[in-house]
């Protein structure tokens, strides 16, 4: 009689399990992501869209060129490939500080779907200084229903915020 019970406990638990969002992750979707800054030509296929974005990869983003250092931003085209089609409305590409070890949550981007057959997504991404400070390793991941499914690390780049020194009374 006992063993049943042990017996249902972990049924139920492993179906628990199985209809949980990590469960749908871990079924084999999985993600490429890249990121550009350079621009991305007009009416290219979605293999010529890899293409590109394969081999112009930015592994460090470079701030815009704005006078005032805190309008800065840095700029990017984000593509997402999937191995299958995602099967949700949206999926969110998360941002992480990764300079200092850990993980630091920074921002989130959701991005909807719009064809439910489709697997590469191409988003454009503005980071603004103010929460992505420059000169910092950082990490974006991807997931669907709450499970991770790709991620990129990337560097930010640009000009420190300088003190003249001066005090005036």
């Amino acid at each position: 009689m006992r063993m049943s019970k042990i017996t249902a406990a972990v049924a139920l638990a492993l179906a628990v399990l199985a209809a949980s969002p990590l469960a749908v992750s871990a079924a084999g979707l999985k993600a490429n992501i890249y990121m550009t800054q350079n621009k991305i030509p007009n009416g290219l296929t979605e293999k010529g869209l890899l293409g590109f974005v394969k081999s112009h990869n930015a592994k460090i983003l470079r701030e815009s060129t704005e006078e005032k250092l805190e309008e800065r931003k840095f700029m990017a085209e984000m593509v997402v490939q999937f191995s299958s089609p995602p099967n949700d409305a949206e999926f969110h590409v998360k941002f992480f500080d990764i300079h200092d070890g850990p993980r630091k949550y920074i921002e989130d981007l959701p991005v909807y779907i719009m064809d439910k057959k489709q697997k590469v997504y191409l988003q454009r991404v503005k980071l603004p200084r103010t929460r992505f400070k420059p000169n910092r390793r950082m990490e974006l991941v991807a997931t669907v229903k709450g499970g991770e499914v790709g991620s990129l690390k990337f560097g930010v780049e640009g000009e420190e915020k300088r003190n003249s020194g001066v005090v005036s009374f």
